[in-house]
């Protein structure tokens, strides 16, 4: 088994920064490849970044490459997202999720486990 909680949502500014967390339970969380996602009311779940389980490669949307970073911390089974420069597009319940086989990363049907979500609300 592998319980995921996402942590470090909030409200924000648009221009501000956040860090998520995903704090996993697992005894083997380095072989698992992670995932982060968000949901806005209304719309598709969408892919935002990915990183393999080694934390060497990781894979971003294009929506938020540059202003998000992936990274991981084996050692303390945890994986971040740190948010920059945030736009009220931005907006969504974020979740991590977790697969130890991943291919392109980039859709929710690789992922074997998945957070309960937390909200990050960017005001203009």
């Amino acid at each position: 088994q592998v319980q995921l909680v996402e942590s470090g949502g909030g409200l924000v500014q648009a221009g501000g920064s956040l860090r998520l967390s995903c704090a996993a339970s697992g005894r083997t969380f380095s072989s698992y490849a992670m995932g982060w996602f968000r949901q806005a009311p209304g719309k598709e779940r969408e892919f935002v970044a990915r990183i393999r389980s080694s934390g060497g490669t990781t894979y971003y949307a294009d929506s938020v490459k540059g202003r998000f970073t992936i990274s991981r911390d084996n050692a303390k089974n945890m994986v971040y997202l740190q948010m920059n420069s945030l736009k009220p597009e931005d907006t969504a319940v974020y979740y991590c999720a977790a697969t130890r086989t991943m291919l392109s990363g980039k859709t929710s049907r690789e992922y074997d486990y998945w957070g309960q979500g937390t909200q990050v609300t960017v005001s203009s």
